[in-house]
């Protein structure tokens, strides 16, 4: 929204506006750019010029849509899913995102079906194994190895800290 807001005060028309990217209507000047550049990093956003940083931005967006905002995961691998989706050989996207970010693809994705495991162990609606079949863990075993790998807890004793702190809570 304050992108749009931003764009309509400086009259430039645009098509869509979406997490991460604005589509023109038409060619802007170069004044036009450094206004928008200048209003958005008052609003506390900033205008990527660099396409490798913005491809960055979109295995970003691209994995977290993936894996948080999607009820089913792809069932094809992520690095077909991410090759398909944003047009690029994996093995660009892979080394790319490395070296820019400094861990790799595959890491940055494990990171975030923890996010989402702990997220789901949080809601309390589904049991390990349909988290683990949600997510495409081969099994409730490789999610709760992977789980610990990445927490230092097992999910069982993180979901009792939840229950723990729940309880905490309600006794205030």
């Amino acid at each position: 929204m304050m992108v749009k807001e931003e764009l309509k005060k400086l009259g430039i028309p645009y098509a869509t506006v979406d997490l991460g990217e604005v589509e023109i209507r038409e060619d802007i000047t170069d004044q036009q750019r450094e206004q928008v550049k200048i209003a958005l990093l008052e609003s506390g956003l900033e205008l990527m010029d660099d396409k490798k940083a913005m491809l960055i931005e979109k295995i970003k967006n691209t994995i977290i849509e993936m894996v948080h905002h999607t009820d089913e995961l792809p069932k094809i691998n992520f690095s077909d899913y991410l090759s398909e989706k944003l047009d690029y050989d994996y093995t660009y996207l892979a080394n790319l995102f490395s070296e820019t970010e400094g861990t790799t693809i595959e890491r940055f994705i494990i990171l975030h079906k923890i996010e989402r495991v702990k997220e789901l162990i949080i809601y309390d609606e589904l049991n390990l194994t349909e988290i683990a079949l949600k997510l495409h863990y081969s099994s409730v075993a490789h999610l709760s190895h992977q789980f610990k790998k990445m927490t230092g807890l097992t999910p069982s004793f993180f979901k009792s800290l939840k229950h723990k702190k729940r309880t905490m809570l309600e006794n205030v």
